[in-house]
């Protein structure tokens, strides 16, 4: 059986880490109290250095390196995450990293990779092809691979966090955090149940990209044929071996949340609890949000990172709008005649909703002689004003149709 990471080894890693990294604040989330029913608190990794709790990890496994390893460099696979982690603490010890990025990563992920002082290199369409190349170029020059999350030191670096979160929250009873490879989960698992033995820890995947259930259900790693979602951060298509065995020791449940419970929790995050926060470290609170989990308050969710495309944050605001029922995309078919779009906009005003913008078209062939095809999209107040603009419109013989829809 493969020996697992011990609170000695946590602990440990946090003297390493002492000075490196920051103990993130543990801030209070109103929303998430008064929906659970108790007292409700966000880890904020966020704004950890590097904009994620990677850096612990990264920094635990390559501060051990001997003189002739550091020598030779270090080599890592990542979305973004790691790659930043693996960066800034490649540059604080004194030796150079070279990351192999998917050719898809987050120009903002890149970006700062290269700005940490690492040298980038694009590679396969998915974290694990990229890691392929990694271990590729490993062999070849011999430079030490810093594993995203299967690693003892990355493990235990890892579990620091949860450290911080007893400490902060004595009294805690569940922790919820992301989950991709396992690496988080694994070391936080590893601190808080050896101080802690009645604390739940629950892990959350995205449904698009949940390698960790049927891993569970066949007892052994089991690789996805295929996989994708918003979060790429935690975008994993296998367990390490390493990570597996923890959670399936010390792990209370992993469960999934979809792509529109990730939307919806990252504009809660961002309005509500002022966290800019990447769709990877929101899936906690995207779990709580929905429902999927029973959980015992007090409870903290980890918000694992915080680097976020501006581009994708403005999609990701408007598909959150969009799935809380604030935000329609509707076409209505109408008669071509003079004052036909002045009265159907004036309906939409009387009922209080914004027309953010509006495409008025004959050109559409599916459209019957004397018919006008008008593309809306309209900002409301809820699920139930958009259910009552819409059923206003339909009464007043409008025929709407949602976007998307055949």
């Amino acid at each position: 059986m493969t020996e697992l990471v011990g609170l000695d080894d946590v602990r440990a890693a946090r003297e390493l880490l002492a000075g490196v990294t920051r103990t993130t604040p543990l801030e209070p989330s109103r929303p998430l109290s008064a929906a659970l029913g108790g007292p409700t608190w966000l880890k904020c990794e966020n704004v950890q250095r590097a904009g994620s709790y990677k850096v612990r990890g990264a920094y635990v496994r390559i501060s051990r390196l001997s003189a002739a390893e550091r020598e030779r460099g270090v080599v890592a696979a990542s979305a973004g995450n790691h790659a930043q982690g693996v960066a800034l603490a490649a540059g604080l010890v004194g030796t150079h990293a070279t990351v192999f990025m998917p050719v898809n990563a987050p120009l903002p992920k890149v970006a700062a990779t290269k700005g940490y002082g690492a040298q980038v290199e694009l590679a396969g369409n998915t974290v694990d092809e990229a890691l392929v190349a990694a271990h590729t170029y490993a062999e070849r020059t011999g430079a030490v691979l810093i594993h995203p999350f299967d690693h003892p030191d990355v493990i235990a670096g890892q579990g620091t966090v949860a450290l911080e979160i007893l400490e902060q929250c004595p009294d805690v009873r569940t922790i919820i955090t992301g989950v991709g490879g396992g690496g988080l989960i694994s070391g936080m698992a590893v601190a808080a149940k050896a101080l802690r033995p009645d604390v739940r820890i629950i892990g959350v995947q995205a449904a698009g990209a949940a390698a960790f259930p049927p891993s569970l259900v066949a007892g052994e790693p089991v690789r996805l044929p295929a996989f994708s979602t918003i979060a790429d951060g935690i975008a994993v298509g296998r367990p390490g071996e390493l990570t597996f065995s923890h959670v399936r020791k010390l792990v209370d449940e992993i469960v999934t949340v979809s792509e529109e419970d990730i939307s919806r929790a990252l504009l809660m995050l961002l309005e509500r609890g002022k966290q800019v926060v990447e769709p990877a470290g929101a899936v906690g609170v995207a779990a709580l949000l929905a429902g999927v989990v029973q959980v015992e308050a007090p409870v903290v969710a980890v918000l694992s990172g915080g680097n976020i495309d501006p581009l994708l944050m403005l999609r990701v605001i408007e598909h959150g709008l969009a799935a809380a029922g604030r935000y329609l995309r509707v076409t209505v078919r109408c008669s071509d005649r003079p004052g036909q779009l002045a009265s159907l906009l004036t309906q939409i005003a009387e009922h209080r909703a914004n027309v953010v913008d509006v495409e008025h078209q004959r050109a559409n062939p599916h459209l019957s002689l004397g018919e006008v095809e008008v593309a809306l999209s309209v900002e409301t107040r809820g699920v139930e004003h958009s259910d009552t603009l819409i059923s206003a419109l339909r009464a007043s013989g409008y025929q709407v149709v949602f976007a998307g829809e055949a």
